[in-house]
């Protein structure tokens, strides 16, 4: 049995990984926290998850969850993330994290403390974004001169960053096909005069509304023709499932800092 622990558990995503475990054999679900002035502290877990009591308290000390788990699975925030990292790093402890958001400092920081750790950090869990991205890398290492990339995302109207972990990562795979960084080419916000598009650049579009739980598309535009590269997520649970295959990955991986690519890979 493998044990894990799950911060921010009484949120959507906590839920839906509390659910995930519980229907797995070979997991168990042995901790749970939330943030202190969460109305849940106290409760069952598997309650507050509506599944029925598991036994699990949700607690408020995040430290609790590294002294009893093998693999942590966060999707809280950037800072939280890298908090839970750090305790991780102390009792070398593994962590999946699908938190969005962070900036490339966080990353440096997060890709540090898996020096003597196992971390899988990856925008998005899902196994179809995962393979969306390398398709993307391919394609745009094929369609370069005369050929402009636009990324399109759309999220419900609780998502709190945009562009999306997702879009940015997809991007990221653009510009790496490319050979450029997306840093050099990105252009984020058109407003007003804004002139001629730049050849080169990869451009990002986004939406926000109702429950839409993730929408990403990549479009290479050519002359006469137009290649587009989707995913639809229709149900969150499917990055639940993404998770908790990403902590079998990390529960015997040797340290290091893996995402979901070297996950589908093992």
């Amino acid at each position: 049995m493998i044990k894990i622990a799950i911060p921010g558990s009484a949120g959507r995503m906590g839920g839906m990984l509390i659910r995930a475990i519980t229907a797995a054999p070979d997991l168990d679900l042995v901790a749970a926290t939330d943030l202190p002035d969460s109305p849940f502290i106290g409760r069952d877990a598997g309650e507050v998850a509506q599944i029925g009591a598991n036994g699990v308290v949700i607690g408020s000390d995040p430290e609790s969850l590294f002294s009893v788990a093998d693999v942590v699975i966060d999707f809280t925030s950037p800072a939280a993330s890298l908090h839970h990292a750090s305790l991780a790093a102390a009792k070398s402890t593994a962590m999946v994290i699908g938190t969005t958001g962070l900036d490339a400092e966080e990353e440096a920081a997060l890709k540090a403390l898996a020096k003597d750790n196992r971390i899988i950090y990856c925008a998005n869990t899902s196994v179809g974004v995962t393979l969306l991205t390398q398709l993307v890398e391919e394609v745009a290492a094929k369609l370069t001169d005369g050929w402009d990339i636009e990324i399109l995302e759309t999220h419900h109207h609780h998502k709190v960053d945009a562009p999306s972990g997702t879009a940015l990562a997809l991007g990221k795979a653009a510009a790496k096909g490319r050979g450029v960084a997306l840093d050099d080419v990105a252009d984020m916000v058109r407003k007003g005069q804004t002139g001629a598009r730049k050849p080169g650049d990869i451009g990002f579009a986004v939406l926000r509304g109702g429950d839409v739980a993730g929408e990403h598309s990549v479009i290479f535009y050519g002359d006469a023709e137009r290649v587009e590269i989707s995913h639809r997520a229709t149900d969150r649970a499917i990055f639940a499932r993404g998770a908790i295959r990403a902590a079998r990955f990390a529960a015997t991986a040797p340290s290091g800092f893996y995402d979901m690519t070297d996950v589908l890979k093992g």
